[in-house]
């Protein structure tokens, strides 16, 4: 159950500062335009018991001003610059109020999430050079690499300033690609949303399926039935098999271990089929629905045991290898501190020593045992690639302790006929790390606001923290060790 509480912009900085000394975090910031006014949405959550803390804040539509919090928490600084470029909700006194999502051709004054916004103007000139942080002294150069790149990705730029091949400083400028998506979910019945919830972030389907399903579950008070919940939790591990496996291939890979990425991927091809087997689609896309799930086959668990087996084996190989050892370990270290202090979640934010994890946090059902032990959390790459190598074996293990317990592979509940509350608030642990969705509905079960946070969206400001004083060579092996989406950024 979620705590809402609506204040006024003057009350806002105390109520967050009290609860983020009682441990509670940012979880999101939104925008609503309510019609005669706007409001902004803050969402805290903790764990140990798992607590959700809401605060609503009403705002003059001609003068929409808000207090920063930006000193208080670094995630809120940077939702409060995506509010500001999308519903033109001003953060008072905020230490970088440069524009976050809309670029330098975007029109002033025009902010597209509105309902009066229109359809989107022409693009104007660019207003001026986007600000990068200048670097000078003997030597200092410039390398600017995208924002095309030569990969199937998304855009992204990177500005490197460089000495030598020491990184002095990092700009990753992203955004570039801004596709609406949360607008295009208002006016929709949450069954005719779920394609779109599956295409946030294609490698993230079952994630952010389920994440805007347990939203729409709690704003209805829908009980989901165990088999379900064990067939939701099953999917998502079998997302984090499929993912895990390839970025410990790709991450040998940068360090020219091309072998053993092809076997990374010869397991991962296997996960990809077992996928299609359980639920008609490579990337499970379909099987979740609001109020259950359904799968056409149990998990074949023989082969997922072979398959553990043949990841012990490369990970062991790539460890055992003195050239992949020495470039993992003590590349592009991430502090526990600095973890902490810009909010990481998921691998990055374990293999720095935070414990994190919305399955223990925030559980839509109870998986029972424990989380996955990390030997490796000095915050490196090589940290970075034990976590996952730790989380597969984890994940295996899930999956066949809770297939045990399937006996519906189609278990849905009772279809309900209307809210039973405005909003829900969906949390799920991805494979990249902690999904929240947060959806609004009106009366006939329409959506009116759906916001979405992908775990990218916390990330990316660490990967320039990390490669200070790494060398240019590291960068393709460090971006890799976070793998954040672009898309999932990028709403």
């Amino acid at each position: 159950m979620t705590d809402a509480r609506t204040l006024t912009p003057t009350e806002l900085p105390a109520q967050a500062e009290s609860l983020l000394a009682k441990g509670f975090r940012v979880a999101l910031v939104a925008g609503h335009d309510d019609g005669d006014k706007l409001r902004a949405v803050y969402l805290f959550t903790a764990a140990n018991p798992d607590r959700r803390v809401e605060l609503h804040i009403p705002l003059d539509k001609n003068n929409p001003r808000v207090p920063t919090l930006a000193g208080l928490s670094f995630p809120a600084g940077r939702f409060e610059r995506e509010m500001r470029d999308l519903f033109g909700i001003v953060p008072e006194n905020h230490p970088l109020p440069r524009r976050l999502v809309r670029h330098f051709h975007w029109p002033q004054g025009w902010y597209p999430m509105l309902s009066d916004a229109g359809t989107p103007p022409a693009f104007e000139d660019v207003a001026g050079p986007y600000p990068f942080r200048t670097v000078e002294g003997d030597g200092v150069y410039e390398i600017p690499v995208g924002p095309v790149h030569a990969g199937m990705i998304e855009p992204g730029h990177f500005r490197f300033s460089v000495v030598g091949e020491t990184i002095l400083n990092l700009k990753a400028r992203l955004w570039f690609v801004h596709k609406g998506i949360e607008k295009l979910f208002q006016g929709r019945r949450a069954a005719a949303a779920l394609d779109l919830a599956g295409r946030v972030s294609g490698d993230t389907t079952a994630g952010h399926t389920l994440a805007f399903c347990l939203a729409v579950e709690d704003a209805y008070g829908i009980a989901v039935p165990d088999d379900a919940l064990r067939i939701r939790a099953i999917l998502l591990e079998l997302e984090r098999l499929y993912n895990h496996i390839t970025d410990l291939g790709a991450l040998c890979n940068d360090v020219g271990h091309g072998i053993l990425n092809t076997q990374a991927q010869r397991v991962r091809e296997h996960l990809l089929r077992h996928n299609d087997h359980v639920t008609g689609h490579r990337l499970l896309r379909g099987a979740i629905h609001p109020g259950g799930a359904h799968i056409l086959n149990p998990p074949d668990l023989d082969l997922l045991a072979d398959l553990d087996a043949d990841i012990i084996e490369i990970v062991e190989l790539a460890l055992s290898h003195s050239v992949v050892r020495d470039r993992f370990t003590g590349t592009a270290v991430l502090t526990r501190q600095q973890a902490a202090d810009l909010g990481t979640l998921g691998y990055v934010a374990r293999a720095s020593g935070l414990t994190g994890d919305a399955r223990i946090d925030h559980p839509f059902f109870d998986m029972g045992g424990t989380p996955a032990e990390h030997t490796h959390t000095d915050g490196d790459v090589l940290s970075r690639f034990m976590v996952r190598a730790e989380e597969i074996r984890h994940a295996i293990a899930l999956v066949t302790r809770l297939a045990a317990d399937v006996r519906d592979l189609d278990a849905t509940a009772a279809p309900g006929l209307s809210p039973v509350a405005r909003s829900g608030v969906g949390i799920v642990e991805g494979w990249r790390g902690t999904i929240v969705h947060r959806v609004e509905l009106a009366p006939d079960g329409t959506l009116t606001r759906v916001k979405i946070v992908d775990p990218s969206f916390f990330n990316w400001p660490a990967l320039p923290v990390a490669l200070a004083d790494t060398i240019v060579p590291d960068f393709p092996l460090t971006n890799k060790s976070f793998n954040l989406s672009y898309a999932g950024n990028d709403l």
